[in-house]
């Protein structure tokens, strides 16, 4: 796993529409909409590019069930692109840390259920050793991270359909701040992606 200097950097990644959202308003839980453009050269780049420097992933319980239900399926499967298989291998053997209230003992290998406010977990993450810390795509986590102004890189995947509705990732009242552009690419179907750090 790669060291980083100067201390951990927490790194969110989220993907969102072109009008801002990050799910559906009838169903939060559908991805759907997400599936055409994550498939694509950009957006798995794009992933590469953000746990290759990584060695703990931070999740939400209902992201965790989400994504270590399905992604170490994804391990030896026929077909399989090397780069879903290289983030699927990388997860299963990465630190896990699940945010959750009610699950008393966590059902996957390497995790660790954490009971206390995601800016207080993260903070602790980021005083010990390692590389980064990835929050992957669980909304109510980067909520909170941002509203603590914890997160020092922002990477977002931006697909062009609109949702019409539904929850947004930044809410209003959040610290006021400067962000510098560190990567951008755009490719198949529109697919966007962008990768801010957080200017102190």
């Amino acid at each position: 796993m790669t060291q980083q200097t100067g201390g951990r950097r927490i790194v969110t990644n989220m993907s969102l529409s072109l009008d801002g959202r990050y799910a559906r308003p009838d169903d939060p839980r559908d991805m759907s909409w997400v599936m055409p453009y994550a498939v694509t050269d950009v957006a798995r780049d794009h992933l590469t590019g953000l746990w290759s420097t990584a060695s703990t992933a931070l999740l939400g319980r209902v992201n965790a069930e989400g994504f270590l239900g399905f992604w170490p399926t994804v391990i030896g499967a026929e077909g399989a692109d090397p780069r879903d298989e290289g983030f699927a291998r990388w997860l299963v053997g990465a630190d896990k840390v699940v945010l959750s209230s009610t699950l008393g003992e966590a059902p996957w290998e390497r995790t660790t259920i954490a009971d206390k406010p995601a800016a207080e977990v993260a903070a602790d993450l980021k005083a010990a050793e390692g590389g980064d810390i990835l929050v992957l795509s669980s909304a109510s986590v980067i909520k909170a991270l941002l509203a603590a102004d914890l997160v020092d890189r922002l990477a977002l995947t931006v697909f062009p359909v609109f949702l019409g509705g539904g929850p947004r990732l930044f809410d209003d009242g959040l610290p006021a701040g400067r962000w510098t552009l560190a990567a951008q690419a755009a490719g198949e179907h529109g697919t966007l992606s962008l990768v801010y750090d957080r200017a102190r």
